[in-house]
């Protein structure tokens, strides 16, 4: 398939994986998540191989550059070679990963927020009972 010189925003967004569909690539697009050359931009945007990207999502945020146009959606390992992540992006975003990582493990107190199953309640019974 030959490559194409530009694309629209949400489709790009899209194919390159960070979002489901493109009508929630559109959404934060229109929500101001993401910027082309530190401009907001409409999900309509024609964007070219070269064009810098910033993206928010889920307390994240990639910098990128656009290093490859493809339409169709792809697989996750071909869909990383459509962009370049900036080093310190990586990194921060890496950090952000491991301190969320921590607090989870902090915080998780896996206190029962379910009901007993039929198994755990049998053991119950027979606790009380015997």
């Amino acid at each position: 398939m030959p490559e194409l010189e530009v694309i629209r925003l949400d489709k790009w967004l899209w194919a390159a994986r960070f979002f489901k569909t493109r009508s929630l690539a559109a959404e934060a697009i229109s929500g101001g998540k993401v910027h082309v050359n530190d401009q907001r931009a409409k999900p309509g945007k024609e964007v070219k191989v070269g064009a810098k990207l910033a993206i928010s999502k889920d307390n994240y945020r990639w910098d990128i550059t656009i290093t490859a146009i493809i339409s169709q959606r792809r697989s996750a390992k071909e869909a990383v070679l459509m962009y370049e992540e900036s080093a310190e992006s990586r990194v921060k975003r890496e950090q952000q990963i491991i301190q969320n990582r921590e607090q989870r493990e902090l915080f998780d107190f896996s206190g029962r927020d379910r009901k007993p199953n039929k198994k755990e309640r049998r053991l119950i019974h027979r606790f009380k009972q015997g």
